[in-house]
């Protein structure tokens, strides 16, 4: 990193993510997470981690334990990368709705990817308890952008 005068370097593949980045003196510092959750933050907010020579041990992990998920719950999450549209056109009505039941095939929103209009199905069967992005929002892969209730 000091030779290509690099400060930090990120990647993400199929759900593993890992970022470098150069604490101070020159130490870098690794981060790495499985999963939807980003557990890095942005920016450096966070103080660099002083080198220690001792290891983390096999059971623990990086990233906090996920919530407990609710029963009957399911959420729809966003199979790409790009801007969440919950209708076709600023004019037109929502795709999902709360109330609104929804089976597999259900188109609930349109995800815009590299000015690709993407129509998302549901995947799941329910009941649309909440919207959890807004409108023209950009969203990652993975993350949830509708709660169902189950039935």
């Amino acid at each position: 990193m000091k030779r290509s005068e690099l400060t930090e370097f990120a990647v993400e593949e199929e759900g593993f993510k890992l970022k470098i980045r150069r604490g101070m003196n020159g130490v870098p510092i690794v981060s790495t997470g499985r999963g939807s959750a980003a557990p890095f933050a942005t920016g450096d907010t966070n103080p660099p981690m002083p080198p220690t020579g001792a290891q983390a041990s096999p059971g623990s992990s990086i990233a906090p334990p996920p919530a407990a998920e609710e029963a009957g719950i399911t959420y729809i999450k966003s199979p790409m990368v790009g801007t969440f549209y919950r209708a076709a056109s600023p004019e037109s009505k929502p795709f999902a709705d709360v109330g609104l039941k929804v089976v597999e095939n259900s188109v609930v929103c349109i995800i815009e990817a590299m000015k690709i209009m993407n129509e998302i199905q549901a995947e799941a069967k329910g009941t649309v308890v909440e919207a959890l992005v807004e409108n023209g929002q950009p969203v990652e892969y993975g993350q949830r952008l509708f709660k169902l209730k189950q039935g």
